[in-house]
């Protein structure tokens, strides 16, 4: 599998630029322009790793990262490599950055082939602990637990976090039948009270993203008067 590299940059011949070199170079990519933007993207799935501008309109490269490292530590991914990339060559702004969560940093204009062997070296040193070697399988379905991604036939589905959460949950459990009150109760952590009907309808969101992209088979069966488990 590819590592997934996130451009957060506002400058579009910049974004774009990146975008081909890394593309050119095997990695999977995926472009914000505001850090609005790259915050919905990661509650999507998380990179394998992040190119931060700091000058972002909306939410600003600081505050975006202060965010990233807060996540990160609640959910376990404070090895995901952030490197800046930003037109300030302030020494101090420098020292600021890294001792807030960057793992790296560079001043514009770069050099493609810097930023290429920084990318390179940040994974190589993440290891295994970057991504895992083996993603979890069932069917054509792969689930990258560290990148929050799940593919179906190798492409990848836009979930939403809760989604991926409960696709996560069942493909580490592929027999298991959960019922709705455990699925509510796991993932949303909170209590059940029989009405509400929000285990549905994010099961149903699943199923149809799944089946924009195939048909052959099923993936998640409702077990009747039970909950759900993997077809």
């Amino acid at each position: 599998m590819a590592y997934q590299i996130l451009i957060v940059e506002d400058d579009a011949g910049i974004n774009q630029l990146l975008s081909q070199i890394l593309k050119a170079s095997g990695y999977e990519v995926e472009q914000a322009f505001s850090g609005t933007e790259a915050k919905l993207l990661m509650e999507r799935h998380f990179p394998s790793l992040i190119l931060l501008d700091l000058m972002l309109p909306g939410m600003s490269g600081e505050t975006l990262l202060e965010e990233i490292r807060a996540q990160n530590a609640t959910h376990m991914r404070s090895s995901v490599p952030v490197i800046v990339i930003s037109a300030q060559h302030d020494l101090n702004e420098k020292i600021k950055l890294l001792k807030m969560g960057a793992d790296d940093y560079m001043t514009k204009p770069f050099e493609p082939l810097e930023v290429l062997a920084r990318i390179e070296a940040h994974l190589r040193r993440m290891g295994s602990e970057s991504l895992p070697n083996k993603p979890l399988t069932y069917k054509t379905l792969k689930c990258y637990p560290e990148s929050r991604r799940i593919t179906v036939n190798d492409q990848t589905l836009n979930l939403t976090a809760h989604e991926y959460d409960l696709l996560y949950l069942m493909i580490q459990n592929p027999q298991k039948v959960y019922s709705r009150e455990a699925l509510y109760e796991l993932i949303w952590k909170g209590g059940y009270y029989g009405e509400n009907n929000t285990v549905n309808v994010h099961v149903s969101n699943i199923r149809k993203k799944i089946k924009a992209i195939t048909t052959e088979e099923t993936y998640i069966e409702t077990v009747y008067g039970i909950g759900f488990k993997l077809s």
